[in-house]
């Protein structure tokens, strides 16, 4: 584990076994990410106001913000879910064997049914519900099409490829000294 865990008000985040979290990433608070999961460079995890949970084989790819609202809405991401590099969750919920596309936003009280995808670059309203099987996307999203059959099969194995990626990245990963000339 590389990047910095700090607690918030009393509330120290919880990290399960197996999980990476990468250099750069900063973990804040009321946060359980669960077991073979990781975290890539530069993504923040706030659990301040109210709680984070992230389930089992979820990747949450560089620069991604995951923050919350006080109120009723904590964040929960399910497991064997992919967060594309850049996108932002605010107070939603992300079920299981999903696919959140890079640059996307999931705004508060939202909901991202299992098995279902967000296209890159999209914007997912307060209190929007993606269904099961569904590509969403647009600004705001909206519902595109089904899933084909091999797009719903990829979620498992880009959850799992990440989980590979990790394993390498640990024991490759090392801080360079530069010399001075």
């Amino acid at each position: 584990m590389f990047g910095d865990i700090f607690p918030f008000e009393e509330k120290i985040p919880i990290i399960k076994p197996e999980v990476f979290i990468a250099p750069g990433v900063k973990v804040i608070g009321d946060i359980v990410i669960g077991s073979y999961s990781n975290v890539w460079f530069n993504s923040v995890l706030r659990g301040d106001v109210n709680y984070v949970r992230i389930g089992e084989f979820t990747n949450i790819q560089d620069g991604s913000v995951l923050h919350v609202s006080a109120g009723p809405n904590p964040l929960i991401i399910g497991n064997y879910v992919t967060v594309g590099h850049a996108a932002v969750l605010h107070s939603c919920k992300i079920e299981d064997l999903t696919l959140i596309g890079m640059g996307s936003t999931v705004l508060d009280g939202a909901i991202v049914r299992e098995k279902s995808m967000v296209a890159a670059g999209s914007l997912v309203k307060q209190g929007f519900e993606v269904p099961s099987g569904k590509l969403v996307g647009g600004v705001p999203a909206k519902i595109i099409r089904d899933l084909s059959q091999d797009e719903l099969n990829y979620f498992h194995k880009s959850a799992l490829n990440y989980f590979e990626y990790s394993k390498k990245t640990i024991t490759s990963l090392y801080k360079v000294q530069n010399e001075k000339s």
